[in-house]
């Protein structure tokens, strides 16, 4: 019988549970389940790092433009990438950044805060914009973005003395300021006409705000141009009182084409002007002094000159009186030496049926008899203390430059050219110089202004009084000036370098940044010995002829070394040429001038204005658009009497009075143009 013994061996405690042992057939049943566990966690772990990467993902995208922490890019409708900027002054900390509607800001980069933001803004059904703002708060620091270039042809800018369409970039330049300098003796710097605004052929357009230090700089390895703001070493100031914390702002804008969006970005950023200049100077050429007798000008010259141009039969919009009918520079009355009687002089010249414009500056030499008066009266841009005025060095000698931002050297000046139109029945003034570079690196004005290029923008308010006839070089935010501009002076060569191959490029520039009404420079450049092909003072004989015919087709001409120094065939060419621009070009150029002051419109165009698509046209920088409906083809080669000729799809009647109906892009090879001849065609 057996006897239970309570706790011992195989008995039994009703309130404990015994525990079991696990063999060894057991154990790896367990590890299997700790790692199940464990992939199960890591992977709801990625799943929810990658939902975030999403929720980040999509955060950093807004519309067409994606984000990252080096920069962005933007695609068009098609998903084509047409548009990247790199930030080079930091790298954005993409946990700092947020988006609320349709706009992402970021408060930081990996090192310091800043302020951040990219809006976008649709204006319209066919154009998407993108508001990009970087803001340093720490002084002294600089904002640098770079643009890649290489996704199309870029126009726009500054005018430059090499000047290529589209804009070529050759070498590597770190940012240096972007304000307008005197190219003719500074060829390495921006022109004297220039806003920073860029378009491309891939439909994307770029307008640095006004407010910027801006600084431009480019690698041509790299296929980048660098956008940069910065007060340090640097002419540009902070507002007074303000720290120099670097703001760098712009907007990008995509449309459809490269026309459209131009279009687009001139209506909505740029000045339009509110006037027409004279008629006369559309139909007529002016007759300048200066190629044809530099300095050494006086009365005597200046009435043959005059009688001669009644003499061989030309027409006169106005007679150019240029540099040195003064003793001294900042003078403002008539050397009586060279102009022993001037008022005869003006009262035989306007009995004769000729209206006079003359040269002036901003400068008044330390030898002018205004000199010690400006100085009291405080009228001259002063150095950087504001203490004592500023001495400065142009083409003609050293002197003070007048202060347009201070009300009293503006009355001055003002009072000065109405002395002159009030006793000699001067009709306008040619206002030469007003670009930065004559300024001193570092300056002060009575008013005191961020950006040096606006003292440009001052100048050229001068000229508003004497607009129908008045011509200026430099601009800046100056559109609205209705008057003409007239790209900086050329040399009497063929090429590129302020030369005759430049002037079309120039002048298309000159458009797109939306100044219309354009004189181009002297027929056949400024005849100077050393800078002219040939082997004589004048120009080249066949180049004189060539920049003839181009010069009839553009707004309006000016003469200055006249025709009658060849020979009798040069004369009967010029005047078959001031009559073709009087009777076939004027009354287009002035048509399209009204609309001018509506949409800002170009009035002369380059061939892709009216061929979008064509890849071809994106590069023709020899041929031009007088609006939509005429197009001509100069030849700018010497020894040349034929020349290739792009003839875009369309109607077309050439001037020898052949038809051309086509519907794709036509290339004409060995065109016949005769010396006294230029190709044009007409929209029929």
């Amino acid at each position: 019988m057996y006897q239970v013994v309570p706790g011992g061996a195989g008995g039994t405690i009703t309130d404990v549970i015994p525990k079991q042992k696990h063999s060894k057939d057991t154990r790896p049943l367990v590890g299997h389940g700790v790692i199940c566990l464990v992939l199960v966690i890591a992977a709801m772990t990625a799943w929810c790092y990658y939902i975030a990467s999403l929720r980040k993902a999509e955060l950093l995208k807004t519309q067409l433009l994606d984000l990252n922490k080096d920069g962005y890019i933007i695609r068009n409708q098609g998903g084509s990438i047409v548009f990247r900027m790199d930030f080079r002054s930091g790298t954005l900390d993409l946990d700092s950044c947020t988006k609320e509607g349709e706009l992402l800001s970021c408060g930081r980069t990996t090192d310091r805060k800043l302020n951040f933001f990219i809006e976008t803004v649709r204006p319209k059904d066919t154009v998407q914009c993108y508001r990009v703002r970087w803001e340093e708060l720490v002084p002294d620091i600089s904002v640098e973005h770079a643009m890649t270039y290489k996704f199309a042809h870029w126009y726009g800018g500054a005018v430059s003395a090499i000047q290529h369409w589209p804009i070529s970039i050759s070498g590597q330049q770190s940012p240096k300021p972007f304000v307008t300098s005197d190219i003719y003796s500074n060829r390495n710097e921006f022109g004297g006409i220039l806003e920073s605004y860029w378009l491309s052929s891939n439909a994307t357009a770029i307008k640095i705000n006004n407010s910027v230090p801006f600084h431009l700089g480019w690698n041509d390895t790299e296929k980048t141009m660098y956008f940069q703001a910065r007060y340090n070493d640097s002419p540009f100031k902070p507002n007074p009182g303000e720290p120099p914390c670097a703001e760098l702002s712009y907007r990008v804008c995509v449309g459809l084409d490269v026309t459209s969006i131009h279009k687009y970005m001139v209506r909505r950023y740029f000045n339009k002007p509110n006037k027409v200049p004279a008629k006369a100077m559309f139909h007529h050429p002016i007759w300048s002094t200066w190629a044809l007798h530099k300095t050494d000008i006086d009365q005597k010259k200046f009435l043959a000159y005059a009688a001669n141009i009644r003499k061989y039969n030309f027409n006169c919009s106005h007679l150019e009186l240029d540099d040195r009918y003064t003793k001294r520079y900042g003078e403002y009355e008539f050397d009586p030496v060279k102009f022993p009687n001037a008022s005869s002089m003006f009262q035989k010249l306007k009995a004769d049926g000729f209206l006079v414009s003359l040269w002036i500056h901003p400068f008044v030499n330390y030898d002018s008899e205004n000199f010690q008066n400006c100085v009291e009266r405080g009228l001259f841009v002063r150095e950087p203390t504001g203490q004592l005025p500023a001495l400065v060095r142009w083409w003609n000698g050293i002197g003070g430059i007048l202060d347009f931002t201070n009300p009293e050297a503006r009355d001055w000046f003002s009072s000065q050219l109405r002395s002159l139109r009030s006793r000699y029945g001067v009709s306008s003034f040619k206002f030469d110089a007003g670009e930065t570079n004559y300024l001193p690196w570092k300056f002060s004005t009575r008013t005191p202004i961020r950006d040096p290029s606006f003292f440009t923008r001052r100048y050229t308010e001068m000229a508003i009084p004497y607009n129908d006839r008045a011509e200026l070089r430099s601009g800046y935010q100056s559109q609205n000036i209705s008057c003409f501009f007239r790209p900086i002076d050329r040399d009497s060569v063929w090429g590129y370098e302020l030369g005759l191959k430049s002037l079309i490029p120039t002048v298309l520039t000159i458009s797109i940044l939306g100044y219309q009404f354009i004189l181009p420079d002297m027929i056949g450049g400024n005849a100077y010995l050393n800078h002219t092909d040939g082997n004589r003072v004048l120009p080249d004989r066949e180049l004189y002829i060539r920049w003839l015919e181009l010069s009839a087709f553009m707004p309006s001409m000016q003469f200055s070394v006249p025709p009658w120094e060849y020979d009798n065939e040069v004369v009967a060419i010029a005047r078959k040429y001031t009559a073709l621009h009087e009777s076939i070009v004027a009354p287009r150029v002035l048509e399209l001038a009204g609309e001018v002051l509506d949409t800002g419109d170009p009035i002369i165009r380059p061939l892709w204005w009216i061929a979008t698509g064509d890849e071809t046209a994106y590069k023709i920088d020899s041929q031009f658009l007088i609006g939509d409906d005429l197009m001509v083809a100069p030849v700018l080669e010497p020894g040349k009497q034929e020349r290739d000729i792009y003839l875009p799809a369309g109607h077309w009647k050439s001037y020898k009075g052949e038809r051309f109906d086509i519907k794709e892009p036509l290339h004409l090879t060995d065109y016949p143009v005769d010396l006294d001849e230029i190709a044009y065609f007409v929209w029929v």
